[in-house]
């Protein structure tokens, strides 16, 4: 792949943004496309020329990544009507990154093979601070081949990408992912508020905990922790827990407690870094 192939970028939204700008810096020439005419107007700040419909996208790009979110809407960006399968020609990759089912990704998979097009699972994991820094992780499934022509693409915004196995392996590790950042955010609620009922300093508590067994990324990140995107998350878990008829009871209390996490994360935290405890995003 040259250093000038123009990539395709379908989702201009806060992590589309970020990718086209690790893109650019790179030397890609980038072709965005977003519904949202703010988002359209920010990637071509970035440097970006856009496209009115993802059809568009596909007709000039032979590596496209969409950067949408969820089931639905990567559906709609590649099935449905103007959709990148519409143009995108035989050899053509599709980098799913957005959250999806495994089996609603390896359905997508199957109607882009059908056109000769090969897609390659890639949810990023380690959220918009990572996204900026261009140090996300990618986490993959597909082919070998698709993997390592993706590469050089992913690595302009990834500072890991890690093929996990076949089509759907990479949704996997990130519901994975997710559901155990989960975990440690609301047990850091539960464990900041009895802390905080016993006169603990829990900045202090929390440089101890970091240099122990208590230590968790969301404990070190816990000001970019937001539970914003938490309910949608743990409801993938438990469509996939569903669908293969196993119990996780720790997963369905985690569904429901990050509903009340996001509030409590808006309003009043634990205080573990000394800077009030909300969110930044």
């Amino acid at each position: 792949m040259t250093a000038k192939e123009t990539i395709g970028v379908v989702g201009a939204g806060r992590m589309g943004q970020a990718m086209t700008r690790h893109l650019i810096r790179h030397g890609y020439a980038v072709l965005a496309q977003d519904i949202e005419p703010k988002a359209v107007e920010a990637a071509r700040a970035l440097g970006a020329a856009v496209a009115a419909a993802p059809a568009a996208v596909g007709k000039a790009c032979a590596f496209v990544i969409v950067a949408v979110g969820y089931d639905d809407e990567a559906e709609a960006v590649m099935l449905g009507q103007g959709g990148l399968l519409e143009t995108m020609g035989a050899g053509s990759i599709i980098g799913v990154s957005s959250t999806c089912t495994p089996e609603h990704v390896r359905m997508l998979a199957e109607k882009a093979r059908a056109k000769g097009v090969e897609v390659l699972d890639a949810p990023i994991c380690r959220g918009q601070r990572a996204a900026d820094d261009g140090t996300m992780l990618t986490l993959c499934g597909g082919k070998p081949a698709v993997f390592e022509r993706a590469k050089p693409v992913y690595g302009t915004f990834s500072k890991d990408i890690v093929l996990l196995g076949d089509i759907g392996a990479g949704q996997v590790g990130k519901a994975m992912n997710n559901f155990l950042l989960w975990v440690n955010g609301i047990a850091l609620i539960e464990a900041g508020r009895l802390c905080e009922a016993n006169g603990m300093d829990l900045v202090k508590l929390r440089e101890a905990l970091l240099i122990s067994s208590g230590a968790s990324d969301a404990l070190k990140n816990w000001e970019n922790v937001s539970f914003l995107w938490a309910l949608k998350d743990m409801q993938i878990v438990a469509k996939m827990a569903d669908k293969v008829g196993l119990s996780m009871p720790i997963a369905g209390a985690i569904k429901e407690l990050v509903k009340d996490g996001r509030r409590i994360k808006t309003t009043n935290p634990p205080d573990w870094t000394g800077h009030g405890g909300r969110a930044k995003h």
